[in-house]
């Protein structure tokens, strides 16, 4: 086999501890102390999840920050990445778990209109692909938010607006999706999502992700004849409530399908946008990361499909990740060959996250070695 002479760098975020950008940095310095003639790409990946804004930036895009509503009503200051006609925004950033004010819990009010508000500033700064990760929501509101702030009507008996949040939604009795329709006219709009929940029933919105976000388990049953009740209303056909992935995000995902979004695999939809396919065809070897290889990885998650990808094309794979869990025929099966972890190089869990970039460094310089071995 020919030693590789261009190493492309595509990990994705050790959640918590270091973004995918900062594990190429690490690894780009340990590749340059032992192999200076070989090249280096960087294509940090996300899978449409936290980290996939932090992606597109890296990727060279512009950073965005918009003053939307919080899930319960207060502004947060929420981050996107803009290059030409493309827009990629996190539905965490503007109506998720992690901005809930203090982090407490607010099932029954917290609302996604965060989100309706930052996809009308990435069609008002020119977007005309819109890409949303949809993960880490704090609400069970069947996206109402976000056909609210796009312009829907949404009212009660009386004839007035919705409150927000699920318990808004229990009253809801007539709707007018049109305004928010032609609001993204023009518009294509993306739904990063890698769940197959329909919005009701054992499997939906409410039983699956509800207790996540401060549902009690004995209301479950009522939130759900609240989601199947504004199903009814919001789309009469029926269909789009049984789509796969209609659940997502508390019912978010089927508002976006009420809105005419395209739905795709997390994986796919950030690596196409980042253009990986083109630095992988330059690339003789692939390394791929995160915090933890194992069983979950292989289950569509961004390092598995670029692993899959990457072996498609003939070039090695080497896996970096804080730990490794998965047996060797696990890892020949994923296409990954060599696999290099921090833990099995600290004393604990706790020195190899402090010692994070400095073993990066170490195991770079053991793949540029590698990478810079004469073939046999």
């Amino acid at each position: 086999m020919t030693a590789p002479r261009t190493i492309l760098l595509a990990p994705d975020k050790f959640k918590g501890t270091l973004t995918a950008a900062e594990v190429c940095d690490a690894l780009e310095r340990g590749i340059a102390s032992t192999a200076r003639d070989t090249r280096v790409l960087r294509c940090p990946i996300a899978d449409g999840g936290d980290g996939t804004v932090e992606a597109a930036l890296s990727a060279g895009f512009e950073e965005r920050i918009s003053e939307v509503e919080g899930p319960t009503g207060e502004g947060v200051r929420a981050r996107w990445a803009l290059r030409g006609p493309d827009a990629v925004l996190e539905l965490a950033e503007a109506s998720g778990l992690r901005v809930l004010p203090g982090g407490r819990l607010a099932h029954d009010r917290a609302s996604t209109a965060g989100l309706g508000e930052l996809i009308l500033a990435a069609r008002d700064a020119g977007a005309r692909r819109i890409l949303v990760g949809i993960g880490g929501s704090s609400s069970t509101d069947a996206g109402a938010g976000v056909l609210a702030a796009l312009g829907a009507r949404l009212l009660d008996t009386d004839g007035a607006d919705i409150a927000p949040g699920a318990a808004g939604l229990a009253t809801l009795a007539s709707a007018d999706l049109t305004p928010a329709r032609a609001a993204l006219e023009g518009v294509e709009l993306v739904a990063a999502c890698d769940v197959t929940n329909p919005l009701t029933g054992p499997e939906g919105a409410a039983a699956v992700y509800g207790p996540q976000k401060g549902l009690a388990a004995a209301r479950i049953p009522e939130v759900d004849a609240v989601l199947a009740h504004a199903g009814e209303i919001l789309d009469p056909s029926g269909l789009l409530a049984r789509r796969p992935g209609a659940g997502a995000a508390g019912g978010t995902g089927f508002a976006l399908y009420a809105l005419g979004a395209s739905f795709e695999a997390g994986a796919d939809a950030v690596l196409d946008l980042l253009g990986f396919d083109e630095a992988l065809v330059r690339a003789d070897a692939v390394v791929i990361g995160e915090g933890k290889l194992d069983a979950q990885t292989l289950q569509g998650k961004g390092p598995a499909e670029v692993a899959r990808r990457a072996r498609a094309a003939g070039a090695e794979v080497l896996a970096v990740a804080g730990a490794v869990t998965l047996a060797p025929a696990q890892l020949a099966e994923a296409g990954i060959g060599r696999t290099y972890d921090l833990l099995s190089r600290s004393a604990d869990l706790a020195e190899a996250i402090a010692r994070g970039p400095e073993l990066l460094e170490q195991i770079g310089a053991e793949i540029g070695a590698h990478a810079a071995r004469p073939p046999a």
